[in-house]
């Protein structure tokens, strides 16, 4: 966790970027390009973090200013005591607590339905697809938030231009299920960790081997198909 916050220069706008990713040399990255970003007009001031607990240390932290906008990675080390998993759990409690962040959300993920859910669930400003990211990429991308504008880039846009079949919705619930029976957790001991009983919790995970066609009924497969649309 990086704390960057410096006093203000009252020659210069000076918005709070806060910048959440788990390569330290993809955050530089990102620093580079937001620094070079009109200097002579804006002085940013970064916060990073590496994981979801020290993202949420930073968003908890009673000294942590409003951030203006939050460049998030998708896949990142969890924090399960607070049931944050991802960058969008993350972005989920800073648009609960800073509504006017702007919230870029980037990742790996290539499955229309994992990328139209995320659009529904957090309807991000920017959504970028790693594979798409160059620095002019990042810069433009950068250019259309700060006007508050959206950006998808181009391998998001090609995917939401494809038809659609067979829609696939989860929950929050079941998200947590296929969370769990990846980390090889018991379904007797997930009552521990997910508020529902465990006859729902079976229940959710027999529904979820249909919904995703596991005709083995192994828990293996269910994890591997899931990840696979990228559902968690």
């Amino acid at each position: 966790m990086t704390l960057n916050f410096k006093a203000p220069n009252s020659e210069l706008t000076q918005p709070n970027i806060l910048i959440v990713d788990d390569h330290p040399f993809i955050i530089e990255g990102y620093k580079n390009a937001i620094t070079r970003y009109n200097p002579k007009e804006y002085e940013f001031i970064i916060a990073q973090a590496h994981d979801c607990k020290s993202a949420y240390d930073i968003l908890e932290d009673e000294n942590t200013p409003q951030f203006d906008i939050a460049f998030l990675d998708i896949s990142m080390p969890a924090y399960e005591e607070k049931n944050l998993f991802s960058g969008e759990d993350l972005a989920k409690i800073i648009l609960k607590k800073m509504p006017y962040c702007k919230i870029v959300l980037l990742t790996m993920y290539t499955e229309l339905l994992k990328i139209k859910t995320i659009i529904r669930t957090i309807n991000p400003n920017g959504l970028i697809i790693k594979n798409d990211l160059t620095f002019d990429e990042l810069l433009f991308a950068f250019d259309k938030v700060m006007k508050s504008e959206k950006y998808y880039s181009q391998s998001v846009v090609k995917m939401l231009n494809q038809s659609s079949h067979n829609s696939i919705e989860i929950d929050e619930f079941d998200k947590q299920i296929l969370f769990h029976l990846s980390k090889g957790t018991e379904v007797e001991e997930m009552p521990q960790y997910i508020p529902i009983s465990i006859t729902e919790i079976e229940k959710r995970r027999t529904s979820l081997k249909e919904l995703l066609k596991i005709r083995s009924g192994s828990d293996d497969d269910l994890v591997k198909e899931a990840k696979s649309k990228g559902l968690f």
